[in-house]
């Protein structure tokens, strides 16, 4: 049986994102965070209702503020006690894994997807994707970027404007571009 692009693009391998498949399921997603984004602060509970139906699992206690845009929604898998501010996009073309208590400042950007480095690779419209996990009380500060297969440990704060290359240890202070461990928590 052949591999589908999906399960290549889960598998971490060369995918084409053109497959019809992968276009029905964005399409799913941009309808669903279109209706999300509509919404008003008067409507938590189909705001929750929404977020379940896009995302692959989500705790009971979650608070994204629009406007909010992913790929497909069903790659984020969010632990309870999310908070999105505003502007904050999650490319989940692979898994996307977030512990308990994740706070993110404004404009917070989760790419797993990446493009191949070699020009005629890049050419053939096949692209990459590495899953990112986010441990349990995170904060990510505002305008940060967190690049493709990267881990963040648990109790770590990143510092605004950070773009996360690299693993960033549990228990950690980390900012920069390319993020790094200032302090150590006790």
């Amino acid at each position: 049986m052949e591999t589908t692009e999906k399960q290549k693009m889960l598998a971490g391998q060369l995918y084409l994102a053109s497959d019809e498949e992968l276009m029905r399921d964005r399409k799913r997603a941009r309808r669903l965070a279109r209706i999300y984004n509509s919404t008003t602060e008067e409507e938590p509970e189909k705001r929750l209702e929404i977020i379940q139906e896009l995302f692959a699992s989500v705790g009971p206690k979650v608070e994204i503020e629009p406007p909010f845009f992913c790929d497909y929604g069903s790659n984020i898998y969010a632990g309870n006690g999310l908070y999105m501010n505003f502007g904050c996009i999650i490319l989940d073309c692979n898994i996307v894994n977030i512990g308990e208590n994740l706070l993110c400042g404004p404009n917070v950007q989760i790419y797993t997807a990446y493009h191949p480095t070699d020009p005629e690779i890049r050419l053939s419209g096949k692209e990459l994707a590495a899953p990112i996990y986010i441990g349990n009380n995170v904060w990510i500060g505002g305008g940060s970027i967190i690049c493709p297969g990267v881990t963040i440990g648990d109790n770590t704060t990143i510092g605004a404007g950070s773009v996360v290359v690299k693993d960033i240890p549990a228990n950690v202070v980390a900012a920069g571009n390319p993020c790094r461990i200032i302090r150590h928590l006790a």
